[in-house]
């Protein structure tokens, strides 16, 4: 990815934040990379060099500034949105594949070899793969030696190192200082909570319209999986390694996070979904500013900016949910949704973790009665039929999704091939575009999913008024692209 110097150096003399996440300044002769936002003196050009990501300016010698804490930034919206192999690659890395399955597993996902993989990844963000990941396991190894009271080693295997002198060398080389300096440094003291509780700040690029994200989450919570209370929303989640629960309350320049996680291996992909849900590594002028040009638009984003696209942290939960809700309302889906949970939800039995460390008998996993991720492809596809309070036709839809998922047929998580998943949904008996739609829209990303036929988006539309015959709409929304995705936002709070 080309950077054009006069552009980022200009966003860095006037330390604009938008551009966070966007490129990473280099300082030669510091030996630091920073943020474009950067509070510290604005070095001189012959100094600067430019990076398209925090593993590129690690790989050319540069530690990570303690001021602005680059590592930390808002993910860049280029690779949340982008549906091409490295975009795709990026979000998969976000999710702790590599730290898994390594790079064969990663280029399998992806459907290249390793060699090929690596060479477009380092072509468009100046790293390979394992460099991206080893990025990735510094910062959650940071956020794990601030917050909570675990021994180095433990927090060296839980943030994907093989080795603790390999974790060692890393936070040396990353942050310029040893562990336990840094502990020292950030006065080491543990989240509120008890163990096994994470406490962290989720940055985004403002505005955030919170009040828009925390109703539409309200109105579809599920019960026993979600629910939103006193300005946060709280949710299980289903992770690799065990379960965990969350919760998010929207402030002031960031995300307040709390995550309780049964296995620590799991925080990397905990943050990563969560930003996804909140669609924090989006670029809301960008985005406000293609929509503010439609006069029909102009008063709801100048009245509201940033308002997000709120996504999923299981795609396979959000292919169900849209079954679900096909010619029904939000009420009788919830209900239908409470009793297929029900059905599905087992007692969790004692969870074996390997390594030293027994982390429920710390007290790490979440209790009994809290919430639950959503059940995974496999639970629903047992489920008997009495689970199902729906046709007979939508119940062997859920099935049939559920079979693709749990055979690997339909990948619905965000590294998916956002095309090829929609043309095996369609492919499916009793999936439609809408349907097909809502899932690109919300599981796999896509913000540039135009929804013609929803009541909410047509009755929106009237309101607002524009076109709202479907045809006519779809031709209307043209000059919304590459955002139509959160223009059915908007039509959704106009209706």
């Amino acid at each position: 990815m080309e950077l054009d110097f006069e552009r980022c150096y200009r966003a860095v003399d006037s330390r604009d934040q938008r551009f966070d996440g966007w490129f990473y300044t280099g300082v030669t002769s510091t030996g630091i990379y920073c943020r474009p936002s950067c509070p510290a003196m604005t070095p001189k050009r012959q100094n600067v060099r430019f990076f398209p990501s925090a593993a590129a300016a690690q790989g050319a010698g540069l530690r990570a500034c303690r001021r602005c804490r680059p590592d930390a930034a808002p993910g860049s919206p280029q690779w949340d949105v982008r549906a091409d192999v490295v975009g795709r690659a990026m979000r998969l890395i976000a999710d702790g594949v590599v730290d898994r399955d390594g790079v064969p597993g990663l280029a399998a996902r992806l459907g290249y070899t390793e060699r090929h993989l690596h060479r477009m990844l380092y072509a468009e963000l100046g790293a390979g793969p394992l460099a991206l990941a080893r990025a990735q396991r510094a910062q959650t190894a940071r956020i794990l030696i601030e917050t909570t009271e675990l021994g180095m080693a433990e927090i060296a295997f839980a943030a994907g190192f093989g080795s603790v002198r390999q974790f060692n060398d890393t936070v040396r080389e990353v942050y310029a200082t040893t562990p336990s300096e840094l502990r020292i440094t950030r006065g080491g003291r543990p989240a509120a909570g008890g163990a096994g509780t994470i406490s962290l700040r989720l940055a985004y690029r403002p505005p955030l319209h919170a009040a828009a994200l925390l109703d539409f989450l309200a109105l579809r919570a599920l019960p026993g999986v979600e629910e939103v209370r006193d300005g946060t929303y709280h949710r299980g989640l289903r992770l690799p390694h065990g379960p965990g629960t969350v919760s998010l309350t929207p402030a002031d320049g960031h995300v307040a996070a709390t995550l309780r996680l049964a296995d620590l291996r799991d925080l990397a992909p905990a943050v990563a979904r969560c930003r996804r849900l909140l669609d924090l590594d989006a670029d809301p002028v960008a985005i406000d500013a293609v929509l503010a040009a439609d006069l029909a638009l102009a008063p709801a984003v100048d009245a509201e900016p940033g308002v997000r696209l709120p996504h999923a942290v299981d795609g396979f939960e959000m292919a169900v949910r849209a079954i679900t809700t096909q010619q029904i309302s939000l009420a009788s889906a919830r209900t239908t949704l409470t009793h297929l949970l029900t059905a599905t939800t087992t007692q969790p039995a004692d969870h074996e973790i390997d390594g030293e460390v027994d982390l429920q008998s710390r007290g790490q996993l979440p209790d009994q009665q809290e919430l639950r991720g959503f059940p995974a492809a496999e639970a629903v596809l047992a489920a008997p039929d009495s689970a199902f309070r729906m046709p007979g036709a939508r119940r062997e839809t859920l099935r049939a999704v559920a079979r693709a998922v749990a055979e690997g047929a339909l990948d619905l998580e965000p590294g998916g091939d956002r095309e090829e998943a929609v043309r095996r949904l369609v492919a499916l008996p009793g999936i439609g575009p809408w349907t097909a739609g809502y899932v690109a829209m919300r599981a796999l990303g896509d913000p540039d999913v135009l929804l013609p036929t929803d009541l909410g988006v047509r009755r929106g539309a009237t309101a607002l008024g524009l076109p709202d015959d479907p045809k006519t709409l779809n031709a209307y929304a043209d000059r919304w692209r590459p955002w139509r995705s959160y223009a059915v936002i908007r039509l959704w709070r106009a209706a």
